[in-house]
C-alpha cells in the first residue's frame, strides 16, 4: 500500500539526522505493534526510513499475512502519522510482506520454513543448501544431500550456529 504526503514529493531534501529517523521508526513501530496487538500470528519484520523519502513496513505472519492486514495497517499508521505530523517533510508509505526471495532475518521466518529447501550462505563465504530441519536462537539445522563422485547421494545433518550465517534464502521449487 502507498501514501504519498506533500506537493512535490521528492523537491524535498530528506532527512539530514539519523537520530531522527529512529525517531520516527519507533513511532512507527509502537503504532504497528498497537494495531497488531490483537494478532498473535502476525509479527513485525523490519521498519526502515529511506533516503529516497519511502518509509517501508514489512510484515509477516506465522500462516502468511493477508493484503486486508498490509491495508489496516497502513491506514492505521499513515493516519496516526499526519495526525501527529510526525514526518514534517514528502514521504511515501509502503507496508507489504517480505517477498519469496527475501532474506530470512528472524527466528519465527526461520520456524515458518521448517521442511522447505534453503540456501544458507555463511560468513565464510561457504554455501549450504538442504531442507531446513529446526531452528533456535543459536542455531538452524537443515539436512544436506552430499554426493561423492560414483556414489549415491547421502542425506546428513548439519548444525549451523546463527552467528555464522550470513543470508538464508528460501528456494524455489517449481515442481
Amino acid at each position: 500500500m502507498h501514501y504519498l504526503k506533500g506537493k512535490g514529493a521528492w523537491n524535498v531534501p530528506f532527512f539530514n539526522s539519523i537520530s531522527k529517523n529512529m525517531q520516527i521508526e519507533k513511532r512507527v513501530k509502537e503504532l504497528v505493534e498497537e494495531k497488531i496487538a490483537d494478532r498473535e500470528d502476525l509479527f513485525i519484520v523490519s521498519i526502515t526510513m529511506l533516503k529516497n523519502g519511502v518509509l517501508s513496513i514489512l510484515l509477516d505472519g506465522d500462516n502468511g499475512i493477508a493484503i486486508a492486514d498490509c491495508v489496516a495497517v497502513s491506514r492505521h499508521v499513515g493516519f496516526h502519522l499526519e495526525e501527529e505530523n510526525v514526518i514534517e517533510h514528502a514521504y511515501r508509505l509502503e507496508v507489504s510482506s517480505p517477498g519469496i526471495d527475501s532474506p530470512l532475518t528472524m527466528l519465527r521466518q526461520y520456524t515458518k520454513n521448517i521442511g522447505r529447501d534453503v540456501r544458507v550462505k555463511l560468513l565464510s563465504s561457504d554455501i549450504k543448501e538442504g531442507k531446513l530441519l529446526s531452528a533456535t536462537e543459536s542455531e538452524i539445522v537443515i539436512e544436506e544431500k552430499i554426493k561423492e563422485k560414483g556414489k549415491k547421494a547421502e542425506l546428513k545433518e548439519a548444525a549451523i550456529p546463527t552467528n555464522q550465517i550470513k543470508e538464508t534464502r528460501v528456494l524455489i521449487s517449481f515442481k
